[in-house]
């Protein structure tokens, strides 16, 4: 890796640890940046995966306020994203080569519908609210676990977006503030990207110079999001996400 290959990548961690602090989607900043590197997509993912460990307890720290009172809720929602998160990382090595080599452009394209969506879903969760007088379950239920678990499988495997997929689920079926949900999604993501990167330790390979630049530039990351990244005009933020995952889309295809 050269030295301006190892800055971008520093970089792109940075960049992706802010994100996935306020929003999620920072693997579509850091995916890409490490193929144009050289290395074979897996080898990125994992590499990512593990890398993007320090950021989310960064950015979980950084939230620490907003968690206080929501110990009971992140110990029934985690155990569903510890599982969520194995079970995708098991299947990103059992599945075969070509096939996440078709798969994560569609997982992209689809990360990046949810993004475009997101401000279109709040919006419709608070009508409903509004509309039929009812608040969402304490603790979203079994129906909140089940759709957690799905989206953490999809974590596991690749992530990208992953934090949009919970703050759409949570949003929906919990009533509390967004600062609040944000705080729990970071944990989550977390747990998810851990349990990933352990399981991954024993039997993925890794580019450790690109684990070690993603670490360090995500943990910055993480306390930039934290305390500024909140401040950020939101759709400029999701144009820069979906640039980039088009970059990303067109890199697998046009390979």
């Amino acid at each position: 890796m050269s030295i301006w290959e190892a800055l971008a990548v520093f970089a792109a961690g940075i960049g992706a640890g802010t994100i996935n602090t306020i929003v999620g989607s920072g693997t579509l900043i850091t995916f890409p940046v490490l193929l144009a590197t050289g290395l074979p997509p897996i080898t990125a993912n994992v590499s990512n995966t593990l890398g993007l460990v320090p950021g989310a307890v960064s950015g979980a720290i950084g939230y620490r306020r907003e968690l206080k009172g929501q110990t009971g809720r992140v110990l029934r929602l985690g155990t569903a994203a510890l599982l969520g998160g194995l079970i995708g990382a098991v299947l990103l090595l059992a599945l075969p080569s070509d096939a996440f080599d078709a798969i994560v452009p569609v997982l992209i394209g689809l990360a990046l519908v949810l993004v475009l969506l997101q401000p279109r879903i709040a919006a419709a969760v608070k009508r409903r609210r509004e509309q039929t007088g009812t608040e969402a379950h304490p603790d979203g239920g079994p129906v909140l676990l089940v759709g957690l678990l799905l989206a953490s499988m999809y974590g596991g495997y690749f992530g990208a977006a992953q934090g949009v997929l919970y703050l759409s689920l949570m949003g929906l079926l919990l009533h509390d503030t967004l600062q609040r949900v944000n705080a729990v999604k970071n944990i989550l993501g977390a747990l998810v990207n851990g349990v990933a990167a352990v399981f991954f330790l024993f039997v993925a390979e890794f580019d450790w110079t690109a684990v070690l630049l993603i670490a360090v530039g995500s943990t910055v990351g993480g306390q930039i999001g934290a305390k500024v990244g909140r401040r950020l005009p939101p759709t400029v933020l999701r144009g820069v996400i979906i640039a980039v995952g088009v970059v990303a889309i067109l890199q697998l295809t046009l390979k």
